[in-house]
């Protein structure tokens, strides 16, 4: 049965019952890529290495409790000092005193606190951390490093009146006790 298309001046053949090709489309092809594309985009992005993300996390905690601690210190005007133990650390000289505080991840360890001996000094590696009551402190920084991958670190620093900020740690300029460059 011939019929005719509206604007055409020749009549088309109406195909009925004949099958239609197989196969995909180029739009259909398109489509089923980009799902792909963004389903894996998805999975690459959330396997990021746990053992940096947890260290990062440990590091900021840190960072928070370090900044506490030194304004209750500023408040208390009593010198508190952070010091490491094994699997976490402590704050002495708060009034009430904190009982100790264990890291996040069972991974993190302390690499080194840094802190001058003596004003104007170099940076030297000491086992505590004076976080006050002086309102302008000297510079410090806390390394910390993964017990299972001792290339992973992070370094906790401040310049003394700035807040704990994490960094990475540029090994060639830290060289401490206890961590492995």
């Amino acid at each position: 049965m011939r019929t005719l298309a509206a604007g055409s001046l020749r009549a088309r053949p109406v195909c009925a019952g004949k099958p239609r090709g197989q196969g995909f489309t180029l739009l259909e092809l398109l489509v089923v890529m980009a799902i792909v594309a963004i389903a894996s985009a998805g999975v690459v992005l959330s396997l990021r290495d746990s053992t940096a993300s947890d260290l990062e996390r440990d590091a900021q905690r840190l960072a928070a409790i370090l900044e506490s601690g030194r304004a209750q210190s500023r408040m208390q005007g009593t010198p508190v000092t952070w010091r490491a133990v094994p699997g976490g650390f402590v704050l002495d000289g708060l009034n009430p005193p904190l009982p100790p505080q264990v890291w996040l991840s069972a991974d993190t360890t302390v690499g080194a606190v840094l802190q001058p001996t003596a004003p104007g000094a170099p940076m030297n590696g000491t086992d505590r951390l004076s976080l006050g009551p002086e309102p302008i402190l000297e510079a410090r920084a806390v390394v910390l490093i993964s017990r299972s991958k001792p290339a992973i670190r992070l370094q906790l620093a401040t310049d003394g009146l700035r807040p704990f900020a994490p960094l990475p740690v540029d090994t060639a300029r830290v060289t401490t006790q206890g961590a492995t460059p």
